[in-house]
């Protein structure tokens, strides 16, 4: 099971069938499996081999197919230059504190300053993986602005990419969490009268 919220990255990256995809950093396989639903042929990469062993466990269950690779992401290099990546990137998880109320006492002072550091080398990687016109979905389940819009604004400012907005078309019911430049800002005052969702924040991109 994921959280609405959750389902929005790889959503967002509207694969095709003929298209190829990497899902980053991908247990427990949620996404790698919404990918995979769409005919593409997917990458699943992850690092801990008992958290691989799970993503498998879950797309057989799924009986859905992709391959899955233990490997630090980013370090890995595709066969080819692909259509997409989807790299929802570790962070603080302070956008799922309505659902684990322990998450702020998990944390450590400057762990924050040591996730963008990951963040920063994982989108570098992500990029370098893509063909030129390749799409990236950036995420991460966090309000932490270090940890999002501050990331995408500087990977804007630092590699070959060009912001894809996503619109209001596109997430008709959560388009109040768009911001200027076109990323997704989730939050649990959205979707209240459903229960609210977690908190993501979202970034598309192009590969110049």
């Amino acid at each position: 099971m994921q959280d609405a919220a959750a389902a929005l990255p790889a959503a967002l990256l509207h694969l095709k069938t003929d298209e190829t995809a990497a899902d980053l950093c991908a247990a427990p396989g949620g996404k790698t499996a919404q990918m995979a639903a769409s005919g593409a042929q997917v990458w699943a990469i992850e690092l801990r081999p008992q958290r691989l062993r799970r993503l498998a466990e879950n797309l057989a269950r799924l009986n859905l197919p992709a391959e899955t690779v233990q490997a630090d992401a980013g370090a890995w290099v595709p066969p080819a230059p692909l259509d997409a990546v989807l790299l929802d990137a570790p962070c603080s998880a302070t956008g799922t504190i309505r659902r684990h109320p322990d998450v702020p006492y998990l944390k450590q002072r400057g762990d924050v300053a040591a996730l963008t550091e990951t963040q920063d080398r994982l989108l570098t990687a992500a990029v370098a993986m893509l063909r030129p016109g390749g799409r990236l979905v950036y995420a991460v389940c966090s309000l932490q602005p270090e940890e999002g819009i501050e990331r995408a604004r500087a990977a804007l400012g630092r590699l070959p990419l060009t912001v894809d907005a996503i619109t209001a078309e596109e997430v008709p019911e959560l388009d109040r969490g768009l911001t200027p430049e076109g990323f997704l800002r989730t939050h649990p005052g959205l979707w209240a009268e459903r229960g609210g969702l977690d908190g993501f924040f979202i970034a598309r991109f192009r590969k110049r």
